[in-house]
């Protein structure tokens, strides 16, 4: 059987480059992000990228296409997308997005409050293992804390984002972790010691930027806001379940039928209104969805035409040393993400590649994994057009551009993981054992 050798083609990268262009050119030109629908810009690169390569028949990239958006990662996100917004919309129905934002107005002084969304991002992302589902789930609060507060939409949507990128690049049950050990061989609890020490300290400085951001943060109401703790204990069953470690997919499923069963205990709504609440929610999802799988199908039309092949050459043929070898990882796995949208798949797509490189170069295989993790989630919690962004952006019903400054995290998390490139840190996950 012919070995089929892949091909290099920067040309092929031209599609994507369209649709960054037209997402966010027009937005810069014109001041207003939402101008150039997602979809429309998308649906031009797919169009152009269809229009490549005429040595391959029409009919064989629309599979292709069809492939690309059909990935399991891609349609588990769709899933997440459409149960997190049935949760969202239920939850707020039965009452408990208001309550669970007064309750925290009752106990928490102002100032603290993106603090507190920020470190509850944290604890329920690491448990749920998924960025995106934490960021539907917690998005009305954060929009309840700012329209009850003086704290500007998206800096609460950034403290949102930033705690669901600390737990995606951390718990033992993310797909992006997963990804990372897989290909690199490695064990989960090997990866997790070399990647705490990184992160930990963008995280505490994340903490400490956000208490000072909101320093003198006040409340727009002067009496205590009135809640019901049965309106709370959605919100607080979705948390603890996810705590104990629960199937992201059972949690979210979950949450929705006691925030269901709140509601028409309450009165808020009949059953029927139930159901209508839950199409709500997946009706509000539908755009979101569409872009992944579309995104999906882009990258795949990419990739095929030899365009992810040309980013990996490129960045790493200049590799000499082994810092070199490290942040040859650090800028393939970014690079690739810059173009996927999607920090699994680019973890996937580059872990073969960084795992030569660490061989060559006797990285840790630890180091390796650590590394595509870190680089992989910096970069996705900071691209407009990923999924956590846009899904954000939606509930706070603000360009996700906007939100972009106040990614304290993931900003954070670049810095701390290009320092530990350039000081060799921790020591015990450098060198091989």
């Amino acid at each position: 059987m012919k070995n089929e050798e892949k091909q290099s083609n920067p040309y092929a990268l031209i599609p994507f480059g369209i649709f960054i262009i037209l997402f966010l050119g027009s937005g810069i030109l014109t001041g207003d992000f939402y101008q150039m629908p997602v979809l429309v810009a998308l649906f031009a690169a797919i169009l152009v990228a269809l229009g490549m390569n005429r040595k391959t028949k029409f009919q064989t990239k629309v599979m292709q296409l069809a492939a690309g958006g059909g990935h399991p990662n891609i349609i588990l996100m769709v899933v997440i997308f459409l149960l997190a917004g049935a949760f969202a919309s239920v939850a707020d129905g039965a009452g408990s997005v208001e309550s669970t934002v007064n309750l925290g107005l009752s106990f928490l002084p102002p100032n603290l409050l993106i603090v507190g969304l920020f470190v509850i991002g944290c604890f329920i992302s690491i448990s749920m293992g998924t960025s995106t589902g934490t960021i539907v789930a917690l998005a009305p609060i954060g929009l309840g804390i700012a329209q009850q507060t003086d704290i500007g939409v998206a800096l609460a949507m950034g403290a949102i984002v930033s705690g669901a990128m600390f737990g995606d690049n951390l718990s033992f049950i993310s797909d992006t972790t997963i990804a990372a050990v897989r290909t690199q061989g490695t064990e989960m609890k090997d990866k997790f010691k070399a990647n705490f020490f990184i992160v930990l300290p963008a995280a505490v400085i994340t903490a400490v930027i956000f208490a000072f951001m909101t320093s003198g943060a006040s409340a727009n109401v002067n009496a205590s806001a009135p809640y019901t703790i049965i309106q709370v204990l959605p919100y607080l069953g979705v948390l603890i379940f996810a705590l104990a470690g629960a199937n992201v997919l059972l949690v979210l499923m979950g949450g929705t039928v006691f925030a269901g069963m709140v509601g028409l205990f309450l009165g808020n709504f009949g059953f029927a209104e139930y159901i209508t609440l839950i199409g709500t929610g997946f009706t509000n999802m539908q755009e979101l969805a569409m872009i992944a799988i579309l995104l999906g199908g882009l990258v795949e039309l990419i990739k095929q035409n030899g365009g992810i092949e040309s980013l990996l050459q490129a960045v790493t043929k200049r590799i000499k040393t082994k810092k070199g070898g490290e942040a040859g990882i650090a800028g393939l796995v970014g690079a690739v993400n810059f173009a996927t949208a999607n920090n699994t798949i680019s973890i996937i797509t580059a872990g073969p590649l960084a795992k030569q490189i660490s061989e060559t170069y006797a990285i840790d295989n630890r180091r390796s994994a650590s590394l595509l993790d870190i680089f992989s989630s910096s970069v996705q919690g900071i691209i407009p057009y990923g999924a956590q962004l846009l899904a954000v952006a939606g509930v706070a019903g603000i360009s996700p551009v906007a939100i972009v400054p106040f990614c304290i995290y993931p900003i954070l998390l670049t810095v701390s993981g290009m320092l530990a490139i350039i000081f060799q840190f921790p020591r015990n996950a450098v060198n091989r054992e």
